[in-house]
């Protein structure tokens, strides 16, 4: 998989982990509390992920959605503060 095609790849699981824990980032860009920048930042930590591979599975065996990332999403902290 080339670059360019990983970072759509990621940036596709950031977008629905954000879903399914319903964390809007249109929202949060909306309102300021959130800048365009930390997406990107978040997609590159995604890709960094030694565990990315699991999220499509937890993801799907999460379907009504859920409070939190998995442990190892190393997004966590970011998608919970966009919950909140």
């Amino acid at each position: 998989m080339g670059f360019i095609d990983r970072i759509d790849h990621h940036a596709d699981l950031l977008k629905r982990m954000a879903e399914t824990v319903q964390a809007d980032m249109g929202a949060a860009l909306e309102s300021g509390t959130m800048q365009g920048d930390e997406i990107r930042r978040a997609v590159f930590t995604c890709m960094g992920c030694t565990s990315a591979s699991e999220c499509p599975s937890w993801m799907d065996a999460h379907p009504q959605g859920s409070t939190t990332a998995p442990n190892y999403c190393r997004n966590r902290s970011w998608l919970a503060r966009l919950t909140s």
